[in-house]
């Protein structure tokens, strides 16, 4: 496996060459309701039915902003130690394009809502050295367009205008990203965090959340070079493809001695490959102006303060306190990587299991059973307290290891608790010397030649002893006793 430490290099036929990364994610806010209307924002309804005046841009409509979208926004920028701009400004993005009513598009530009913050990541789950921190350079608000359906009629196109008006929040990293693993770490990681503050769903599938894409490619340690732009990429696997294709394909140009357009391209997954789109407009073609519709935002230190009041535990401070609590370091990074896998793991934690133990359990056992059915914990047949209640009953000696294996089948078939079918079935941990004893004089007796092998120092026999006893006892004895009969024994 490649290091996760050592510097990300592609070769080309002239030497080394370094990748330079940043992205621009477009993260939709969790809102009832649009940025500057009242329109709802559910995904998947029919076209058009989640359309106000404001969005469609009907003569003498004037926006709004909702409260709620700018507050998601500033708990995201807390979240990741970002300075919160107490005034900050919309302004009009200038372009037409079918899907765009207003002729224009209401963003932040000079003075964005959110300034400079950090993302920390594990490029490597499994080494704490593979840590980078990802500067993010701001967070601004602004409204989504339509969309343009291609698909619906032989020669012409529809629009949709439900995403119109939608609220999202771009939030720009810094050129820090050197790795299409270090771009996807950053992704995941960013999309953790959304989804622990719950400013956004995090669901690429749907459009919610999306990456533009910027790579430029140089030779290590010279100036950057001109970067290309590749818009709207909804999966971190895409990112990562998106990367290493267009990192590739300008090494390809600059070493045949043609040189890079700064422009903005498209992902073609089906190909694996770029294309270009259009050559990249800078900030002044988009003829941007304060728009003169809209007051400034100006947030108080009180409303700041309950945004940061409002904050849940996040990903690293909940990763920290699982390893105080003896955890690994990987098992609590795989616990705290989803905010549904967290809040699973406290409730289990909140019902009496040992951290320790209940960590292996859940990475080893729980995760490998939802894979085989096919689904996520958000959706696990087993509750928190139920498997609180497995545990607790191999802790204090109920039940073996293996034989809670067999109850935690049982619990997924049926939904009952564990001690329900521990009874019900009779699958108790014997603790009884006498009988274990009994058995275990049995089959030494009928193994005679084996325990004077063992005697004799071939000590490995032992487990063979351990396991003739266990088969006897079909499985119920309990290993800590029959170890230390057997021992008493064979000694």
């Amino acid at each position: 496996m490649a290091d996760a430490n050592a510097p990300y290099r592609l070769k080309g036929d002239t030497g080394e060459w370094e990748v330079v990364i940043g992205l621009e994610v477009h993260a939709q806010v969790t809102s009832n309701a649009k940025l500057f209307s009242g329109a709802a924002t559910a995904f998947g309804a029919e076209p058009n039915t989640q359309v106000s005046l404001v969005d469609a841009a009907m003569p003498g409509m004037l926006p709004v902003p909702n409260r709620e979208c700018i507050r998601q926004a500033v708990r995201t920028g807390l979240a990741i130690d970002a300075k919160i701009n107490k005034w900050s400004r919309f302004d009009r993005k200038n372009y037409f394009y079918a899907d765009l009513p207003q002729g224009y598009q209401i963003s932040q530009l000079y003075h964005p809502l959110v300034g400079e913050g950090s993302v920390t990541v594990l490029v490597d789950e499994k080494d704490e050295a593979s840590a980078r921190t990802i500067g993010v350079e701001r967070i601004h608000v602004e409204q989504d367009a339509g969309k343009l359906m291609h698909d619906q009629h032989p020669t012409m196109s529809y629009v949709d205008l439900n995403r119109s008006g939608v609220a999202l929040m771009e939030i720009v990293s810094k050129p820090d990203l050197r790795s299409p693993a270090e771009a996807g770490a950053y992704l995941r990681k960013l999309r953790a965090i959304l989804r622990y503050v719950g400013s956004c769903d995090g669901n690429m599938e749907e459009g919610s959340m999306r990456a533009d894409v910027n790579v430029s490619v140089r030779k290590p340690g010279d100036e950057f070079g001109t970067r290309t732009e590749t818009k709207n990429v909804n999966s971190v696997r895409f990112v990562m493809a998106v990367i290493e294709h267009e990192a590739r394909r300008q090494i390809e140009v600059l070493e045949e001695g043609g040189s890079i357009v700064q422009e903005t391209r498209l992902y073609d997954p089906d190909k694996g490959e770029t294309r270009s789109l259009r050559s990249k407009e800078d900030a002044h073609d988009y003829r941007y102006f304060p728009d003169p519709d809209l007051l400034p935002l100006e947030l108080d230190d009180q409303f700041i303060e309950d945004c940061r009041a409002s904050l849940p535990e996040l990903p690293d401070a909940k990763r920290k306190r699982y390893e105080a609590a003896g955890i690994t370091a990987y098992n609590a990074s795989v616990l705290t990587a989803e905010v549904e896998t967290a809040r699973w793991f406290d409730g289990l934690l909140d019902a009496g299991a040992e951290p320790v133990r209940a960590a292996n359990w859940v990475v080893a056992e729980l995760f490998g059973a939802l894979n085989r059915l096919g689904r996520d914990i958000a959706d696990c047949p087993v509750s928190p307290a139920q498997a609180a209640e497995l545990l607790g009953l191999v802790a204090d000696g109920t039940i073996s290891g293996s034989i809670a294996k067999t109850v935690f089948e049982k619990m997924l078939d049926s939904g009952d608790g564990a001690h329900a079918i521990v009874e019900r079935e009779g699958l108790k941990q014997n603790s009884d010397t006498g009988a274990i004893d009994g058995e275990i004089d049995k089959i030494l007796a009928a193994n005679a030649d084996k325990v004077a092998q063992y005697r004799e120092g071939k000590v490995q026999l032992f487990g063979f002893f351990v396991g003739q006893t266990m088969k006897a006892m079909q499985g119920k004895a309990n290993p800590g006793v029959v170890n230390e009969r057997l021992k008493a024994k064979l000694d």
